[in-house]
């Protein structure tokens, strides 16, 4: 406050000598641009069920499209199932010719979000929301991710013993790729691409985003 009130108060409570403690901002656009779409995963780190936990734990704080808050997720860990996940996912669309992941760099955990109610828009709604918040928390952890919607339901679901449909996957690890944004006019191609081994990706650049 201007008055230097905080301060004042600060010092009356807790002494003029009093050690403050300072608590360094991370710019939530920092954490954007660290939060890129990783489809390589070093093989040494692992995840722990603890960390998972703490990424899933964002949700109860998260805005939910007429408050229904359907999503419901599944802990995945190399102990508890990775590998199944890993048979039934695809990932690198835009990159068949590679068959990402390489071998040696698959993920080795994951969440798995699913719903009480069928999808729907509302439904889908809070999958974005949800999605997004987990994997910024998990880069605020120090973990990389992406976001999987091409896998096999039915095969995942039967094979996970899952109560409910699956609607989405999130892969979480410590990304073993050089990711890098590029701004790019709106009627420029999408497409992501890798060249040299870096892994290239177009953003539409502010201004062609205003109407």
């Amino acid at each position: 406050m201007a008055d230097g009130y905080l301060e004042k108060r600060y010092d009356e409570v807790f002494g003029k000598n009093a050690t403050r403690t300072v608590v360094k901002r991370v710019p939530v656009e920092q954490l954007m641009e660290r939060n890129r779409s990783y489809r390589g995963f070093h093989p040494e780190t692992v995840v722990p069920r603890e960390t998972l936990e703490k990424i899933v734990a964002v949700n109860p704080l998260l805005p939910s499209a007429c408050n229904q808050q359907v999503l419901r997720f599944k802990l995945i860990t190399k102990e508890s199932g990775a590998d199944v996940v890993l048979r039934h996912i695809k990932m690198g669309a835009a990159l068949p010719e590679l068959h990402l992941p390489f071998p040696g760099t698959e993920p080795q955990a994951f969440i798995v979000i699913c719903s009480t109610a069928p999808e729907t828009k509302l439904v889908d709604i809070d999958l974005g929301i949800s999605a997004q918040s987990m994997l910024l928390k998990a880069t605020e952890l120090g973990y990389n991710g992406l976001i999987i919607g091409a896998f096999n339901r039915g095969a995942l679901k039967q094979e996970l013993q899952l109560p409910l449909e699956p609607l989405l996957v999130i892969a979480i690890g410590r990304g073993a790729e050089v990711i890098r944004r590029v701004e790019i006019a709106e009627s420029e191609s999408h497409a992501y691409y890798r060249k040299d081994g870096v892994h290239y990706v177009p953003k539409v650049r502010l201004a062609d985003l205003m109407l």
